[in-house]
């Protein structure tokens, strides 16, 4: 759980500093993250998500940012933008840095290869698997053509 107390170290400075744009997205952060937790009690997981779940957390919160703020410049509201680059910021923070494409690649090959997956039918597994190893530093959207393309061969 030092992800959480990270999250709430990090929050409890802000406070302190008055840093008003970070305690909001921290806030945000934990607010989706206590939001989830709930939903896991639904489930008899009493003990909330783990800290993959929140990687995932982390990067949809990361990819909601990226498209509004793509919407914002398109509409001509920079400023709306720049909030929302800044709250990426403060997000990826608490995120492993990503893969490079490079290292990807290896990644998905090494785990097609270590499940011995041959077909399109494997693609679920080892998506899940990678998933779960390698939350907050894949983009999965990339990482699914790039396991297509070694099942088809």
């Amino acid at each position: 759980m030092a992800l959480r107390e990270d999250i709430s170290s990090a929050t409890k400075d802000a406070m302190k500093a008055k840093e008003k744009e970070k305690l909001s997205t921290l806030r945000l952060i934990s607010a989706a993250i206590k939001d989830r937790d709930i939903a896991a009690r639904a489930d008899d997981r009493c003990e909330g998500i783990d800290e993959s779940e929140i990687m995932s957390l982390l990067s949809k919160m990361v990819k909601q940012r990226e498209e509004s703020a793509k919407v914002y410049d398109e509409n001509n509201r920079p400023e709306l933008a720049e909030q929302e680059r800044t709250e990426i910021e403060f997000i990826r923070h608490f995120m492993p840095t990503a893969l490079t494409e490079d290292e990807m690649k290896e990644v998905v090959a090494k785990t097609v290869e270590s499940h011995g997956a041959t077909c399109l039918k494997d693609m679920g597994k080892i998506m899940g698997r990678l998933k779960s190893e390698y939350a907050g530093r894949l983009d999965m959207g990339q990482v699914g053509a790039v396991v297509k393309g070694h099942l088809c061969n």
